[in-house]
């Protein structure tokens, strides 16, 4: 859906409940990945109140997203905000709480630092009031219009994913071996990355993957072939064979604002995707596909585990 597109959404009235199941159906050995539920709230309803069953909505959360208007009067939102952090931490401490602070893109610069910081600044001071020191909590600044909305979904997935230090781990192996500015595990589907190297969060090297994302997509829509059906036909005798080449898809793009970006398919929903500086990549990608088969044979391993 286009951004503009939002306008003709309607409001919020009832809980509205989404399944989003990432399966990896060419490694049914595996089982999931990650299966998990968005709770669509109304924001106007006290889900606190004893009319409410809030054990049957928060007693397998892991996760809730607050979002606050920038541009509205925020006092309202925050004050029941940090109401509802207070009554669920008593009672479900082990789930994380995310602000989204929305609409951030129309404010200007000055006047954009000092909203954020406001909200951030009444947050903690009433909770504070209530006893709670160091809560949960993590703030980000989205935007429908620019890329922030993903990376605040990203960081907010990345929380509830129980191996994370380990994929952070391998990638910012594959980070140094092949010198890489910085790598990331996307979700192709939703342009989300469950994981990335630990170097810091670049917003810039985001947009870049996710805009190469978009072209594959639609290169595949137009381009692409049933895998499951032809792995079970015998190409020996195609004088196509050598074109078909490996099951596992991948893309090399050059001088994309001055980068070079390499993806490479880990399964039906993820693909590995490194952003790179370096002039001679081109000369060392057989030992960069080497290490990414490597990083992708560890990786399925986890998953098994996991």
């Amino acid at each position: 859906m286009a951004p503009h597109e939002t306008l003709f959404l309607e409001a919020t009235t009832a809980i509205h409940k989404q399944v989003m199941p990432y399966i990896i159906p060419h490694f049914t050995q595996y089982a999931q990945f990650m299966d998990f539920q968005i709770w669509d709230l109304p924001g106007q309803i006290d889900y606190l109140s004893s009319s409410f069953d809030s054990t049957s909505i928060f007693s397998n959360v892991g996760g809730i997203i607050w979002v606050i208007d920038a541009q509205d009067n925020y006092l309202e939102p925050i004050s029941r905000f940090t109401s509802a952090v207070v009554t669920l931490t008593d009672l479900y401490p082990s789930i994380r709480y995310s602000v989204f602070i929305h609409k951030t893109d129309s404010l200007t610069e000055d006047y954009r630092e000092d909203t954020i910081r406001d909200v951030m600044q009444k947050i903690s001071d009433e909770l504070f009031d209530e006893g709670l020191e160091n809560p949960p909590v993590n703030y980000f600044p989205t935007s429908i219009y620019d890329h922030t909305i993903f990376e605040a979904f990203s960081k907010v997935i990345q929380g509830l994913v129980p191996q994370l230090p380990t994929y952070e781990t391998l990638l910012d192996t594959v980070a140094a071996s092949c010198r890489f500015q910085k790598v990331y595990i996307f979700d192709v589907m939703s342009k989300v990355y469950i994981a990335s190297d630990t170097k810091p969060s670049d917003l810039s090297s985001y947009e870049l993957c996710s805009d190469f994302i978009n072209a594959i997509m639609d290169m595949s829509d137009l381009y692409g072939w049933d895998r499951e059906k032809a792995s079970s036909t015998s190409y020996h005798d195609d004088e196509r064979a050598h074109e078909i080449g490996t099951q596992t898809a991948e893309a090399i793009v050059c001088s994309a604002r001055g980068n070079t970006v390499y993806l490479r398919e880990l399964n039906a929903f993820l693909a590995f995707i490194g952003v790179s500086k370096e002039p001679n990549f081109q000369k060392e990608k057989a030992m960069v596909d080497y290490n990414i088969q490597t990083f992708q044979d560890t990786l399925l391993q986890v998953l098994d585990r996991g």
